[in-house]
């Protein structure tokens, strides 16, 4: 299923102005353009990210409730909680919350939900657990926006609730000690962009800000050094797939600057059994070699141990639970290619599947802790909002991903009343279901994605920042393209199209990625370019020339090399 490409042409004239104002060449220019960055002032904090360039975040509502009523608990010596996710957001969170109360000689503890004995979030059963360790205070990260019942029960036990989020809000928000979530309508913060470990870090910084204000760091309690916490934000925001702009940006390359300097004990490990070879470590490789090892544990077991690992200070420690998590990791993605296989062949079985325009699909089978992954998968592959719900008897576990221009929480919102529950974001949810009600469920969302598409055919574009030749890449474009990292959300890696490109060699590694020699007819003396595509499909794999190349360009860091790598990603 071939993708519809769009290739942007800002205005030749801005193009110019951004090339004198950044002093760099005309692809540079042009991705800057493509990106809205076309001014002195926009520019200059986008290519020097500082953390005294981040929003204030005491402007955040309940901010000064939350802040006091965590330093009373502290100096009262009363028992703290924190309630963390199960994802590395949430994961990410939790070890930065409870590393820097520790620092301050509170008395804390920390709680991750079981994803599949407990769910998601906070629950009236979770404050029985608070009870039975003593807890006076429970602070949620990454969750807790819709724990009425929690709040509820807590009041009851005598517990306080300050709860930090960063998923959509209620319309009614639980009536907590404080809400700390920038996407609740009355916080004019303008930080709704956050990841859940942003919300976790903010809170942080206006707690250490008060007690300096109050004296309370001394000799034997020194002030926290907050920026190297920033490590932990960068690898929650990133495999949270929240916008890399603005805080989130400085965040992260603050992060990734602490990780490649000095990582810390638990990172170190779970770089060292990912097989991360050479060169620095930058946001792909959190994408796509620590944030799964992380998640498995919450996808397959307790996310507990993935906590511990971040915050271990014994270096046997550390190293038996990054091989824990590595082992963990390997289970689900065979777990995951099983079932995956098994969806596949079922979609091209059925003709009729694929003339929706969204795809709900069910199994009993299914494990609860890969459907979430799994639906990310088939929605990219068939273009399609996908909602996957692994079946338990009467009741039904779903977790959905959207593809761009189609919001998936407000299309649940649309559909709340056949859902018992769900949450989440524009791009990814969950809900859960009865079973009796999936049938109408399924057609009323239907015709709601439908609706979204307003008769549009359900493709997500690639867009392509330039159309170039292979004569354009050398090592200087590649170095001059450094600066733009962290590549994320709202900030893609660029992507270039050339035309009419042979390939002079090839060759298979692993079972599906096909590593080829190009070469750019168009240009009589041009070079071969080393290029790799990965998991093609079999009949792809003889193809001896191109009519269009859709492709990134960097350094393959393999084995501390620095040769440059194209890595196409679509092609005609």
């Amino acid at each position: 299923m071939k993708t519809n490409w769009k290739i942007l042409e800002p205005d030749i004239e801005t193009v110019r102005s951004v090339s004198k104002i950044v002093k760099c060449g005309q692809i540079i220019a042009t991705i800057l353009a493509n990106r809205d960055l076309t001014l002195q002032e926009n520019i200059t904090p986008f290519l020097n990210p500082s953390l005294s360039n981040l929003g204030s975040p005491f402007e955040i509502k309940d901010m000064d409730n939350a802040v006091k009523r965590i330093a009373s608990a502290v100096q009262n010596s009363e028992k703290i909680l924190i309630f963390g996710d199960y994802d590395v957001d949430g994961i990410t969170a939790t070890a930065i919350v409870y590393e820097f109360l520790k620092k301050a000689e509170a008395d804390i503890i920390f709680y991750i939900p079981h994803r599949i004995k407990e769910g998601y979030s906070i629950k009236k059963e979770s404050i029985d657990y608070a009870k039975k360790k003593g807890a006076n205070l429970i602070i949620t990260v990454d969750c807790g926006s819709n724990g009425f019942e929690a709040v509820e029960e807590a009041k009851k036990a005598g517990i306080d609730i300050i709860i930090t989020d960063h998923h959509e809000t209620p319309e009614i928000l639980p009536d907590a000690y404080a809400v700390i979530n920038p996407k609740r309508k009355d916080c004019s913060s303008g930080l709704e962009h956050l990841a859940g470990v942003g919300v976790a870090y903010y809170l942080i910084i206006c707690i250490r800000k008060y007690f300096r204000d109050i004296d309370f760091w001394n000799e034997s309690k020194p002030e926290p050094n907050l920026k190297e916490l920033c490590d932990l934000v960068a690898l929650g925001t990133v495999a949270d797939i929240v916008p890399l702009v603005n805080e989130n940006r400085i965040l992260v390359k603050t992060g990734l600057e602490n990780i490649n300097k000095s990582a810390r004990l638990g990172i170190k490990k779970l770089i060292k059994i990912s097989k991360i070879n050479g060169g620095k470590i930058d946001a792909e490789d959190i994408s796509f070699k620590l944030a799964p090892r992380l998640n498995a544990a919450g996808r397959m077991d307790s996310a507990n141990c993935a906590v511990r690992l971040l915050i271990a200070q014994k270096d046997a420690d550390a190293g038996n639970i990054a091989e824990n998590l590595n082992q963990l990791n390997i289970e689900r993605q065979n777990t995951e290619k099983k079932a995956l296989d098994k969806v596949f062949a079922y979609i091209k079985g059925d003709s009729n599947i694929l003339k929706r325009k969204s795809l709900v699909l069910v199994d009993k089978d299914w494990h609860q802790g890969i459907i979430g992954i799994m639906a990310s998968r088939i929605a990219k592959k068939f273009k399609r909002p996908t909602l996957l719900i692994a079946l338990n008897e009467s009741l039904g576990k779903g977790s959905a991903r959207s593809i761009p221009g189609i919001d998936i929480y407000e299309a649940f919102k649309k559909c709340e009343s056949y859902l018992e529950d769900f949450g989440g974001h524009p791009m990814a949810a969950g809900i859960q279901i009865k079973k009796d009600n999936i049938k109408d469920f399924k057609e009323h969302f239907e015709k709601t994605i439908t609706d979204f598409l307003n008769g549009k055919k359900p493709e997500a574009d690639i867009i392509i920042d330039q159309k170039i030749t292979l004569a354009d890449i050398n090592s200087q474009l590649i170095t001059a393209l450094e600066p733009l990292k962290p590549f994320g959300s709202a900030n893609p890696e660029p992507l270039f199209i050339a035309e009419n490109v042979t390939v002079q060699k090839s060759w298979i590694i692993g079972k599906t990625h096909k590593k080829m020699l190009l070469k750019d007819e168009t240009c009589k003396n041009s070079k071969l370019i080393p290029a790799i595509q990965f998991n093609i499909d079999i009949e792809d794999m003889d193809i001896k020339k191109f009519d269009y190349i859709i492709f990134n360009a960097s350094f393959n860091k393999w084995n501390g090399n620095n040769n440059i790598q194209l890595q196409i990603k679509d092609f005609l």
